[in-house]
């Protein structure tokens, strides 16, 4: 798994609390909000997360331990975005196979 550098990682973790706080002072100005968003997506894509507060977390995660510990953390969760997971069960044949008709 290939991580960002942790100055990286650290300065849009900032950048990302600075613009929360402005949202939160001002919610109806359009321009912090979306500056608000583009940030937390930032870190989304830095940090391999769906949702930014989840992102923020990580970050945190990451920035507070060891490289091994994050990793060994990681893992044990549930599976990253990316990750393909195979349904094991019965394959169907052709025979059982019907049309969207119904036919």
């Amino acid at each position: 798994m290939l991580l960002p550098a942790k100055a990286e990682v650290a300065r849009h973790l900032r950048q990302y609390r600075a613009w929360e706080r402005a949202m939160l002072a001002s919610p109806d100005d359009r321009r912090v909000r979306a500056t608000f968003e583009d940030s937390g997506y930032t870190l989304c894509v830095l940090m391999g997360k769906r949702c930014a507060r989840e992102a923020a977390d990580a970050a945190e995660r990451y920035l507070r331990t060891n490289l091994v510990t994050y990793l060994r953390e990681q893992s044990s969760g549930r599976p990253h975005v990316g990750v393909v997971t195979r349904r094991v069960g019965r394959r169907t044949g052709a025979k059982d196979r019907h049309s969207p008709a119904g036919a």
